[in-house]
């Protein structure tokens, strides 16, 4: 096979699996008419038409979905191959990617991993900020980071960060005009800052417990947003209440920037961490990052 042959098929799994010429483009570091060029190319040589196209998807043909799921293992087992030469030469390298929410990553995975970056230049990260709780099978992640409570039990979870809980407030303006809730059931009458939740499309449920008394809260306010950083300049702004992991509240708690609420209901639960299929065959990348994540 020649090497523009084997770039093609490249092109086609990047295509297959995103689903989209753009995000494959940009994976593979080439131009969108080049990309296009090469399936064009790839699907002339067959005689067979692989991906379906419309103005806003792309989809695998029948033959393109027989040719992907064939090529598809076949591939991984080059770049396992080749991640096991890596480690021969005790050189770690390769991508590691991982989906997380942007508070784990500010907090644990960038500080954590920024070290690696410098000493393995080889290594190469690619983070995907998300709070829809994905296949990472399916998406071709390596690992995921979420909060213990939120992980499959299919799979390997590895604690990177401490115990955490949830922390209610807002500007004291705010609660200047508005009297602070006592109890879960008083937020009823407060203007409270929702989080959409990309995987099904729902908002966050606030849950709150107390001495095994267990609730759980549909707030109303004004305001939704997908994104827990606008949620803290809104509360901040004295726009309503909002209810975020503590370690994204407290700096600005302490400055009196936030008066925090309902303390005693919300308890301690699991902290972040990282989950992963399987034990088997694990790049000398992705051990490198496990290694340097895995809390002590």
């Amino acid at each position: 096979m020649s090497r523009g042959q084997y770039n093609d098929l490249l092109a086609f799994l990047a295509v297959a699996r995103e689903r989209n010429f753009t995000r494959a483009a940009a994976q593979l570091g080439v131009s969108q008419s080049a990309l296009s060029h090469a399936i064009r190319g790839l699907e002339s040589r067959m005689g067979v038409r692989l991906l379906t196209r419309t103005t806003r998807s792309v989809s695998a043909t029948d033959a393109g979905e027989r040719l992907y799921q064939s090529l598809r293992g076949r591939f991984e087992e080059i770049d396992a191959e080749l991640a096991a030469l890596s480690s021969a030469r005790g050189v770690p390298a390769g991508t590691v990617r991982i989906t997380t929410g942007e508070n784990a990553l500010a907090t644990i995975l960038w500080p954590k991993l920024a070290p690696v970056l410098r000493q393995y230049p080889q290594v190469h990260l690619e983070f995907d900020v998300s709070y829809g709780l994905k296949d990472i099978v399916a998406e071709r992640f390596d690992a995921g980071v979420r909060v213990g409570e939120q992980i499959q039990k299919d799979m390997i979870a590895v604690p990177i960060g401490p115990p955490t809980r949830m922390a209610v407030a807002a500007a004291p303006a705010y609660f200047a005009r508005h009297p602070p809730p006592v109890t879960p059931q008083g937020l009823a009458a407060h203007n409270c800052i929702n989080l959409r939740l990309p995987t099904h499309g729902g908002l966050y449920t606030w849950e709150f417990e107390r001495e095994g008394t267990a609730m759980n809260l549909r707030v109303e306010g004004q305001l939704v947003f997908n994104s827990a950083s606008q949620i803290v300049h809104a509360a901040l702004g004295g726009f309503g209440v909002a209810m975020l992991p503590e370690d994204m509240l407290l700096a600005d708690i302490a400055a009196g920037r936030l008066m925090r609420v309902l303390e005693d209901w919300c308890p301690p639960f699991p902290g972040y961490h990282l989950y992963y299929p399987t034990r088997r065959q694990l790049s000398p990348a992705f051990a490198l990052v496990l290694e340097a994540l895995r809390l002590r």
